[in-house]
């Protein structure tokens, strides 16, 4: 690609994002796509005409793990690498494709044909191994699949002509209840708000007991309301959906089947609130649902029910734009995902201010995910008892489940907020199951004594993740493969997060190999404790979960591992000597180290 063409791309883009600087990753995700790579000539472009510092931008590249500065093959290739992935065949199905292609895993090939690496999870845990090519999204890689994308490649079919089977998404919906079960007609929630007004509204969501169902469970009448009467001018709407949490994707299936649900609470939201502005920051591993999206907004549009003077009401004037993330778990976080809004490195924020206050360029800003801005809707048209008589008094209404792993009926459930998890293991079809894991890597690691739990917020919190492990499952594997995905998330801000995963993972490494004492199951402890005490925001704080979860939970796990109760060094010094001792022919004791162990 010529230094002319890409200057003349990023032109392009920087006129169809209007010159703003806050759409620098926009822009530079679309020169990723067209050209494989960010070239220098590029990057020099877009400093001059962003009046942005040439640091900021490379800064930006090397942050998000989709952007790279040198060029990625004509295929590109990244296989999901979650646990459960793993569990279905991911990485024999990596080898076989990398065996057929000619090419190193992690790695592009010298003819620039094709890049094949591993990914953190896509969101496809339920219809797994999945891989992203060029950005697409491909589930059931089976050995013929693998077999077939490695003939087409080599005779080097574009991708748009590949079988449209391999990128087929399944919804996988096992279990509906109210809010998946309810008909929302078009424009309901907003006719709700234009006979009763925000007010009472805003009053019937706090009696709902609607909170977000992220995980946090933030009470979402109370979030609007601090927006609504915050100082600020020109307030903005936000849905997260960066629905980045490993074993999570309940709201995938939310984005490809209701979105207009999603749009429609998001303009109730802007009414409430008084907001003209919205913006549906989607996962880059979603792009697949960029276009979709895109046309269910305008036929919103298109129907009076989004823009100017919605339903008729000058006074209604509110659109959304859809921004792509670029893969980086920490923009889940909502103030690291308005940083990345802003086109910057999704670094987490002081807080305070808080967004509602003080978010998007400055502006009062509330950000909620799929969940529950559609629950929202919902409950808008259909009124607070409606949503009241599901779940708990603490924990009202229901909560989607994203269920994979060990079970024969993978897939989306949703359930009265306080079932038990032992309901939902019999539900999905799961037998002599040994752990479950809620809410991703960040959450709760529960063995079978605690399967008489709720789900609810006053007991067994969660996201939506609920991934299930037999008792054939090494839960040591599953803790490596947590440790290294918060290794690599983990954004660098701050030290505690940034050293003390790297060593959590170092020490679990040293327990596998059969290298581990007491001492070092004590130092991890201390580590983990340090970390969610000391951590700038909720990764560093959550990111030690797993291992002290299983080191209290399942002890034999490690007992069994470990070679001594006293200190034992991970090498022996004098062993790795000992070819430097022959070839220099030393056996004198000064050639020896006292001790030896590291």
């Amino acid at each position: 690609m010529s230094a002319q063409t890409a200057t003349e791309l990023s032109a392009l883009l920087v006129k169809q994002w209007n010159h703003d600087p806050s759409k620098l990753l926009q822009i530079l995700i679309g020169l990723q796509s067209a050209l494989s790579h960010i070239p220098n000539e590029a990057i020099q472009y877009l400093a001059m005409e962003l009046t942005l510092p040439q640091s900021v931008i490379e800064g930006v590249i090397g942050f998000y793990s989709f952007l790279h500065r040198q060029p990625r093959g004509r295929y590109d290739i990244l296989i999901s690498d979650n646990i459960t992935d793993q569990m279905q065949g991911s990485r024999d199905r990596a080898t076989q494709l990398a065996e057929k292609l000619g090419v190193t895993l992690g790695a592009t090939n010298e003819a620039l044909s094709v890049s094949l690496d591993y990914t953190s999870c896509i969101g496809m845990p339920d219809q797994g191994p999945a891989a992203l090519v060029n950005g697409r999204t491909i589930t059931q890689l089976t050995e013929k699949r693998v077999d077939q994308i490695a003939e087409l490649i080599n005779q080097a079919a574009p991708v748009d002509t590949w079988p449209a089977t391999f990128f087929k998404v399944e919804d996988n919906i096992q279990r509906r209840d109210i809010l998946l079960d309810t008909d929302l007609d078009e424009g309901a929630a907003l006719t709700a708000y234009l006979t009763q007004g925000a007010d009472k509204l805003l009053e019937d969501l706090e009696q709902s007991g609607l909170r977000g169902r992220g995980g946090a469970g933030f009470k979402t009448a109370l979030k609007w309301r601090f927006c609504r009467e915050a100082e600020g001018e020109d307030p903005v709407v936000v849905c997260n959906a960066d629905e980045g949490e490993p074993g999570t994707f309940k709201d995938r299936v939310l984005l490809q089947t209701y979105a207009d649900r999603l749009i429609e609470g998001m303009t109730l939201c802007a009414a409430i609130i008084g907001a003209s502005q919205g913006f549906i920051y989607l996962r880059g591993e979603y792009r697949y649902l960029l276009e979709p999206l895109q046309q269910e907004l305008q036929k919103r549009r298109d129907s009076g029910l989004l823009g100017s003077t919605i339903q008729g009401h000058a006074s209604l004037d509110f659109d959304i734009e859809i921004h792509l993330g670029a893969g980086a778990y920490i923009c889940g976080e909502e103030s690291a995902l308005i940083e990345s809004l802003e086109g910057k490195r999704g670094i987490p924020r002081v807080r305070p201010p808080f967004p509602v206050t003080h978010g998007y360029l400055g502006h009062p800003t509330v950000v909620n995910n799929v969940e529950t801005f559609i629950a929202a809707a919902m409950i808008a048209a259909n009124g607070a008892e409606w949503f009241r008589s599901r779940g708990t008094a603490e924990s009202a209404g229901t909560k989607l489940l994203s269920i994979s792993g060990d079970c024969d009926r993978p897939g989306v459930y949703e359930y009265p907020s306080g079932t038990s998890i032992q309901t939902i293991l019999a539900d999905c079809g799961a037998t002599d199951t040994q752990a479950v894991q809620v809410s991703g890597p960040a959450g709760k690691t529960l063995p079978a004594t605690e399967f008489d739990r709720l789900i609810a917020f006053e007991d067994v919190p969660t996201g939506g993740s609920f991934m299930v492990f037999d008792d054939s499952r090494d839960m040591l594997d599953v803790v490596q493969n947590f440790a290294a995905f918060f290794v690599h998330e983990s954004c660098g801000f701050c030290t505690p997060c940034r050293v003390g995963t790297s060593l959590l993972k170092k020490r679990l490494e040293k327990v596998v190999v059969g290298h581990a004492t007491g001492m070092d199951l004590e130092k991890m402890i201390e580590i983990g404790s340090l970390m969610k005490t000391s951590s700038h925001c909720g990764l560093g704080a959550t990111a030690a979960n797993p291992v002290l979860d299983t080191i209290e939970k399942f002890p034999k796990l490690y007992d069994d591992r470990l070679k001594t109760t006293s200190f034992e060094p991970a090498f022996d010094l004098n062993q790795a000597l000992d070819e430097a001792r022959e070839i220099t022919g030393r056996t004198d004791p000064g050639a020896y180290v006292k001790g030896g162990g590291v």
